[in-house]
C-alpha cells in the first residue's frame, strides 16, 4: 500500500469509530451503484468511501494487483493490460467495482471455471464496524473472508483487495452454436464446461425454440473475421448474436470488446428506453443516442427516474437439473425474452453467495424484461419468481428488487451464523442484509426527470443533508 491509501483508510476508520462509539447506525456511500434498487443516503448517517478508486500496484512477477474497493472494471482491465495481464473474471459492465463484485457475488462468462469474482481474490483489507482495520484471507479471519462475499456490505467495509491475474491475449475467438430448446441449451452448456480449452461460455435464448451458446478462447491471433462492439457504429452484441441462431459461426473479437460486449444497451434492456422515449429502435437511432446507451449512463437514469420499479430485472442461480424447469416457468408466466444463460462454478465456502448450491453446475439465468406500468403486477411477478426459484432449490442476486418476508428470507440463509459473525466483527451498526436488500418503499416514477438529469450529466445517487 502507499501513503495516500493509508491516509484515506485512516480517515474513514476514524469516521466509523465515531459512529461505533455513539452507537449510531450508518450506511456506506460508494458514489455510484449497479443496483436496480433506488438508493438514497442521509449525509449525517453515512461514511463516504468514494475516494478509494485507485489501482495501487500491479505485480507482474506474482500476477497480482492490489486495488481499492471503488476501482471499476474498465479501469482495472486498462491498468493490468499494461503489464500483459488480465483478471480471470471481469464483470460485463465497465462501471461495476471491485468491492461491488466481491460483496454482490458477481460472476461472468469465465465463472464456470473460476467462480464468482470474490474467488479470484487473495485477501481483503477491511474496516470493521468498530473502526479497526484488519486484513482477512483464508489464513486470517477466514470466517469473515468467506462470509463477506455476497454480504452486500453488511459485515464491514472493504477498502482494498489483492486480485489474481492471468496472462492476457489480444483476441477472444468466438464460436456461436445454435440451439433449439431449453434442454439442448443446458446440455450444450454442460458439455462445453468440460472443455478446458474454453475460457468463456454464455448463451442467449431468444425464444423457447431459438437460441445460441457462445464460447470464447483467448488467442494471440484472430482465427476469422474480426467483430467489434465498443464503437458508436458497432452493433449491440445481442443483436449481432441473434444472426447466428440457425447457422454456426466463428469470429474473433478484441479482448476489450469481448469483456464489455454487453455495455452498449445493457444487454438488451436499452431497447426499452427507446420505447419509453417514443423513439424508433433502429441502427440510426442507436448510433444517435449511443452516448446515453452505455451502462453507466443507464444506471444514472434508472436511479434518477425510479423506472426499475416497472421492469423485471433479476438474475437467478438454478441447479443444473432445474434450469429447464425455471425457463419453462418464465416462458409461460412472463414471456420475457431474451434470457441470458451463464454457467457458474459451485462454491461451498461462502454461505451468502448465490452460487452456494448443492449441484454439479449452476446456471445463472438473467430475466430482464419490458415495461410493466402496474406496480402491483410488477411486485406480484417478482414474488412469483422468488417463490419459484426457492422451490427449485435456487437463489437470486440482490442487486435487484426483492420482496421476501423476513421469515422467508432467513429460511434461505443461516441467520444464527450471520448474526454471530456481525457481533464478532462489530458490524451491528451497519444495516443487516435483509434490511438492506428488501424493498420497503415505492418511489414516484418520472421518465422525463430521469432522462433530463442524465442528458445534463446531473444524475447522481441521492444524498440528503
Amino acid at each position: 500500500m502507499d501513503q495516500i491509501h493509508h491516509q484515506i483508510v485512516a480517515d474513514i476508520s476514524e469516521q466509523v469509530r465515531g459512529f461505533y462509539e455513539r452507537k449510531q447506525p450508518f450506511h456506506v456511500f460508494h458514489g455510484s451503484t449497479n443496483s436496480t434498487r433506488i438508493l438514497s443516503f442521509d449525509r449525517q448517517k453515512m461514511v463516504d468511501v468514494s475516494s478509494l478508486n485507485r489501482v495501487v500496484r500491479v505485480n507482474k512477477a506474482k500476477r497480482t494487483a492490489i486495488v481499492e474497493t471503488n476501482v471499476p472494471m474498465d479501469q482495472l482491465v486498462e491498468q493490468t493490460l499494461k503489464h500483459g495481464l488480465l483478471p480471470p473474471v471481469v464483470m460485463e459492465f465497465p462501471g461495476i467495482t471491485v468491492g461491488g463484485g466481491i460483496q454482490g457475488g458477481a460472476g461472468e462468462s469465465s465463472s464456470y471455471r473460476w467462480g464468482c469474482f470474490n474467488e479470484i481474490c487473495n485477501w481483503y483489507e477491511m474496516i470493521l464496524g468498530s473502526g479497526e482495520v484488519i486484513r482477512v484471507s483464508p489464513q486470517e479471519h477466514a470466517d469473515l473472508f468467506y462470509g463477506t462475499a455476497g454480504s452486500y456490505g453488511s459485515l464491514g467495509i472493504i477498502t482494498a483487495a489483492e486480485i489474481q491475474l492471468i496472462p492476457a491475449k489480444p483476441y477472444v475467438n468466438l464460436d456461436y452454436r445454435p440451439v433449439s430448446s431449453f434442454m439442448q441449451a443446458v446440455k450444450v452448456l454442460q458439455d462445453t464446461t468440460a472443455d478446458s480449452r474454453i475460457d468463456y461460455i454464455d448463451g442467449i435464448m431468444f425464444s423457447a425454440t431459438s437460441g445460441v451458446i457462445i464460447t470464447g478462447t483467448l488467442s494471440d491471433t484472430p482465427s476469422g473475421q474480426i467483430a467489434t462492439f465498443t464503437r458508436r457504429h458497432d452493433p449491440w452484441f445481442y443483436l449481432h448474436a441473434q444472426k447466428f441462431i440457425t447457422t454456426p459461426h466463428q469470429e474473433s473479437v478484441p479482448v476489450i470488446d469481448y469483456l464489455f460486449r454487453y455495455d452498449r444497451g445493457a444487454f438488451w434492456m436499452g431497447r426499452h428506453a427507446f420505447q419509453r422515449l417514443h423513439t424508433p429502435f433502429n441502427t440510426f437511432t442507436r448510433w444517435l443516442l449511443d452516448s446515453l446507451m452505455h451502462t453507466r449512463k443507464m444506471y444514472q437514469a434508472l436511479q434518477a427516474s425510479a423506472v426499475s420499479q416497472q421492469h423485471i430485472v433479476q438474475d437467478l442461480a438454478l441447479p443444473l437439473s432445474r434450469a429447464v424447469d425455471f425457463m419453462k416457468f418464465v416462458d409461460t408466466t412472463t414471456g420475457i425474452y431474451p434470457l441470458w444463460l451463464c454457467p457458474l462454478k459451485v462454491t461451498t465456502s461462502s454461505p451468502l453467495q448465490s452460487n452456494n448450491l448443492d449441484t454439479p453446475l449452476i446456471i445463472n439465468i438473467g430475466v430482464w424484461g419490458p415495461v410493466m406500468p402496474d406496480y402491483d403486477e410488477f411486485v406480484s411477478a417478482t414474488r412469483a419468481i422468488e417463490t419459484t426459484v426457492r422451490k427449485l432449490g435456487g437463489k437470486k442476486w440482490f442487486y435487484a428488487h426483492s420482496y421476501y418476508s423476513e421469515q422467508e428470507f432467513w429460511g434461505i440463509y443461516d441467520k444464527k451464523w450471520y448474526d454471530n459473525l456481525r457481533r464478532k466483527y462489530h458490524a451491528t451498526r451497519l444495516p443487516n442484509m435483509y434490511d438492506k436488500i428488501v424493498v420497503k418503499q415505492r418511489y414516484p416514477v418520472s421518465v422525463k426527470h430521469g432522462a433530463l438529469k442524465t442528458m445534463l450529466g446531473r444524475a447522481r445517487l441521492s444524498v440528503k443533508d
